[in-house]
């Protein structure tokens, strides 16, 4: 195994289900502190901004702030202002991530009705807030032109009850409806993990990037030439595993054993 001076990690269905800590996680994320790893939880959450999900996982124990931590959001917001500059933006998400979007330009329904149409159709997370009529008046954009932006393309996502529909599912009929091809912004994204590596000051050679999900996460992550070590923990399905398009560079059982496999493959 290659030295790895940084590691990134996900959050939900990694450390976390439904915001609660799977068994032995905080103690390895301790682990990790203790000796002294850099790391930065990089997440597609689009619930919470930066400083919410930071205090939600301190209350549980985790040894971190809202500096150690990459959401899509707010790497939409970095993508909008270097690429889309001044746009106005058509937001539709669930969860408030106002504040994680800074320099973004939204666009609500007053400003719709007094003609100042969207620029950029921009997609978060899904949930209640994608019905019908949003998605329908997403889709009447596009057709004018509009651009499309989207955090992610997770198709599902672990919940405490089971699965859960996620953004992806919904992306994929607007996309060809509306023949267009949306801008990803969150994994897999290359920028994304780019943007996890310079908030780190390493290379990717340096770094392991630890994800149940085996395509966004940790095959995204190897073709970007990070370590990818898969988790059997959240959205991992034993068959999704077998039918992926490549293979991981490592699989564990749980985030708690990572500290192991660091000390295990570490060059003497």
């Amino acid at each position: 195994m290659r030295r790895i001076g940084a590691v990134l990690i996900d959050i939900d269905g990694v450390l976390t289900v439904a915001w609660k800590p799977l068994p032995g996680t905080v103690a390895a994320m301790r682990r990790l502190r203790e000796a002294g790893v850099p790391l930065v939880l990089v997440t597609n959450t689009t619930s919470r901004t930066r400083a919410s999900i930071a205090a939600k996982l301190a209350g549980q124990g985790f040894p971190v702030t809202a500096e150690d931590i990459l959401t899509a959001p707010a790497a939409t917001a970095a993508h909008l202002r270097e690429h889309h500059p001044g746009a106005r933006c058509l937001l539709i998400n669930s969860g408030d991530i106002r504040d994680d979007l800074t320099g973004v330009a939204l666009v609500d329904e007053e400003g719709e009705e007094e003609g100042e149409a969207p620029d950029v159709v921009v997609i978060g997370g899904a949930g209640d807030a994608f019905g019908y009529a949003e998605l329908n008046r997403a889709f009447r954009y596009l057709q004018r032109g509009a651009r499309l932006v989207a955090m992610h393309r997770n198709l599902y996502w672990r919940t405490a009850t089971g699965l859960d529909l996620d953004t992806g599912a919904f992306l994929l009929g607007l996309e060809r409806a509306a023949r267009t091809e949306a801008e990803i912004t969150g994994k897999p994204a290359g920028s994304f993990f780019a943007a996890a590596l310079a908030h780190l000051g390493v290379t990717a050679s340096e770094a392991l990037m630890v994800g149940d999900d085996i395509e966004s996460d940790v095959l995204a992550a190897q073709a970007a030439g990070l370590t990818g070590v898969l988790v059997r923990t959240g959205k991992y399905l034993p068959e999704t595993h077998r039918a992926a398009e490549g293979t991981p560079d490592h699989v564990i059982d749980s985030f708690a054993d990572l500290p192991e496999l660091l000390e295990r493959q570490a060059p003497p």
